[in-house]
């Protein structure tokens, strides 16, 4: 038996590279409706095409018969390695971003959700490049559900085996793997085209109404704008707002909704936490605005709501300088940082989940010491959790911590200071965009050291492949036959 099968790999990222040119094709239209040149997406289609089928006839051979899960792990983070990299050629071709290193950052934070930026000028592009940027976060949203429909049927491995790489706690839906994954792709439809309905109503027109719908549904929180959502009226602040709630919902609830299953929908625990934790953090945000930094309670309200489900949710739109917040609100941002939303949805950070778990094992602890004889399981869901899926959650929530620390001593390393060089690696793990520091909301990341964007950039994709699938590959264990 092989350790590996390069031969697979390579076969299943020629596959990856044939969606990326359908991806850059999808781009030509926009560039034709606004007069613009369509060379940067037909020459990075011609690319990645190139590449795709010349690798396709070097694999011809490969057997999937023969995949085995270390070659899903591998693949896995190859994938949005090789889709960020390719994902640069748009912005290089049409020299919006002319240098490897920022373009990356850029298509790393766009596929991966996280929304930061190093552009100075935003407005300044092309109509073209603006709609690719936002599309990254679309398809990076949509790449797990592109991974269970056209992937891992022909690898023989199964959809729970897949939800299992990207996190360490799910719950099945459903036993087979299209069916999941076509009924996850129907939610997200459904989700995009609702909100762009909603937005176009308001002020914004189609364009921009694609355009953030994309950073909404994939809480990735690229704008048009250079001042993000801040410019756009009250109706449209809270259309986005909605759906950054709804799409920090797990994609398990809709799919029970769909199967008309509302009672799984109420037991939910998760759910219900993200709301709980929502609310007290808007109640908490609110109440210091209006009681310190003396807003009007309407505008107190609207600011913060706004700013406390777009850090939850991992999305990162902006609607108010929070760095000039009160001390307490700008701590409570911060804290938000390592919140998430629910798992099973496109949000990044650590997930209310995990959170919910932790403090039911803690519970749990402190029962078992007042009534030592007292035999207790802990329960999420209303199903019991095992010791495996306990210490797989703990296991995850100690390495995030180590993460943060070894990250923010690094970046510290390269000449930040600590409160931006804690706030970023937070954020960028996280999957959120801003932070404090010299990348507060008003600011971006171009003004750092180049060696700062790329390691900002790889924290990037270990925190949406969730850490645990990309350090298996560094692990002894995984390299033993």
């Amino acid at each position: 038996m092989k350790l590996i099968n390069p031969l697979i790999i390579l076969r299943i990222l020629s596959n990856i590279l044939f969606l990326e040119t359908a991806a850059f094709l999808i781009c030509i239209p926009v560039a034709v409706i606004y007069n613009e040149t369509v060379n940067p997406f037909i020459l990075s289609s011609a690319i990645t095409l190139a590449l795709s089928f010349l690798i396709r006839i070097i694999t011809r051979k490969a057997d999937y018969n023969q995949m085995g899960v270390r070659d899903g792990f591998i693949v896995v983070t190859l994938s949005w390695l090789l889709f960020s990299a390719m994902g640069t050629l748009p912005f290089i071709i049409s020299r919006s971003i002319p240098t490897f290193i920022d373009a990356f950052f850029e298509a790393a934070s766009g596929f991966t959700t996280t929304g930061a930026s190093i552009l100075n000028d935003i407005e300044a592009l092309p109509y073209s490049i603006l709609f690719w940027r936002s599309f990254t976060h679309w398809i990076g949203g949509l790449g797990i559900i592109v991974l269970v429909i056209i992937i891992l049927p022909s690898l023989k491995i199964s959809a729970q085996q897949l939800l299992t790489l990207e996190s360490s706690l799910k719950e099945k839906i459903h036993p087979k793997t299209k069916a999941i994954g076509f009924r996850l792709l129907l939610i997200y439809l459904g989700l995009t085209l609702l909100e762009i309905v909603f937005l176009n109503l308001g002020e914004m027109n189609i364009f921009e109404s694609v355009c953030h719908t994309f950073g909404t549904v994939a809480t990735g929180g690229f704008s048009t704008k250079n001042t993000s959502i801040a410019g756009y009226s009250s109706y449209t602040q809270y259309v986005i707002t909605a759906f950054m709630i709804l799409s920090g919902v797990s994609y398990v609830v809709y799919y029970h909704i769909l199967k008309l299953q509302f009672s799984k929908v109420l037991r939910n625990e998760e759910m219900w936490f993200y709301f709980g934790v929502i609310l007290v953090a808007f109640l908490i945000t609110t109440v210091i605005l209006i009681f310190q930094a003396d807003e009007p309670a309407s505008l107190a309200i609207r600011k913060s709501i706004f700013q406390v489900v777009s850090i939850i949710t991992t999305t990162g739109f902006i609607t108010s300088d929070y760095l000039k917040w009160p001390a307490a609100g700008i701590i409570l941002m911060f804290i938000l940082l390592f919140a998430g939303a629910s798992t099973g949805s496109s949000t990044g950070s650590i997930k209310m989940g995990r959170h919910l778990l932790i403090i039911k094992n803690i519970g749990d602890t402190f029962r078992k010491l007042t009534h030592s004889n007292a035999i207790t399981q802990v329960r999420l869901n209303g199903r019991p959790v095992d010791d495996e899926t306990s210490n797989s959650v703990l296991s995850f929530m100690v390495l995030y911590l180590f993460i943060f620390i070894i990250g923010t001593i690094i970046i510290v390393l390269t000449g930040l200071d600590p409160v931006t060089a804690a706030s970023g690696v937070a954020s960028s793990l996280g999957n959120v965009g801003p932070g404090l520091g010299s990348i507060g909301p008003v600011y971006n990341y171009a003004h750092l050291p180049q060696i700062s964007k790329f390691v900002f950039s790889l924290l990037m994709i270990i925190g949406r492949l969730e850490i645990l699938t990309v350090f298996a590959l560094f692990s002894k264990t995984f390299w033993r036959i």
